[in-house]
């Protein structure tokens, strides 16, 4: 499964608490970290997406770190909070296949004379995979409208594959900035981050 670890808008002090949750869980989990958006300072992050076999569903929701802040030991805030949260996947498109492009030929107007009433050039074409159909009809030969609609249904199937992963990439995004603060799922404290 894959998860986000999120600072939201938060200070420093909350780019830490995703820092500090990450070792913590890369010491009691198996995790692979995928991505991550560096913080204001070094070794802080603002967020990071890491894969889990494990089930991390105990962990999902607001966690909340208690500690004074090491960064502006004046401040009164000593509650801080950051999100866990299960994101989306953009499902892995397979790759285009000619062979599952299914043709229907017909009669067309346009270029040819008299020869467009008697032969059918016009294409229409159906990728079974993903349901999408375009038709063909400026050639006046069959086969080069075979072939046009074949590179048109490529590249709308290319189109729905960069469309889904922008979908999870914003739905990721979208988590990062609705962080809510307070009702935590786990409370950790001080430093140590306990």
């Amino acid at each position: 499964m894959l998860y986000q670890i999120s600072s939201g808008q938060g200070p420093a002090e909350c780019e830490l608490a995703v820092a500090k949750f990450l070792v913590y869980l890369q010491r009691r989990h198996r995790v692979m970290v995928e991505a991550t958006s560096a913080g204001c300072r070094p070794g802080l992050y603002r967020s990071v997406r890491l894969r889990s076999a494990d089930d991390l569903q105990a962990y999902v929701g607001s966690i909340q770190w208690i500690c004074r802040s090491p960064y502006r030991p004046d401040h009164k805030r000593k509650n801080w909070f950051i999100d866990f949260s299960l994101c989306a996947e953009a499902v892995v498109q397979a790759a285009f296949d000619p062979e599952q492009i299914v043709y229907e030929s017909f009669r067309c107007g346009g270029k040819g004379g008299q020869n467009v009433n008697k032969v059918c050039s016009g294409v229409r074409a159906v990728y079974l995979p993903g349901g999408q159909v375009v038709e063909c009809t400026e050639e006046r030969s069959q086969h080069l409208n075979k072939l046009k609609a074949a590179a048109r249904l490529q590249q709308l199937w290319e189109q729905s594959g960069c469309r889904q992963q922008a979908m999870a990439k914003n739905s990721r995004w979208q988590r990062h900035n609705s962080l809510q603060r307070g009702n935590a799922q786990m409370v950790f404290y001080g430093m140590n981050f306990e």
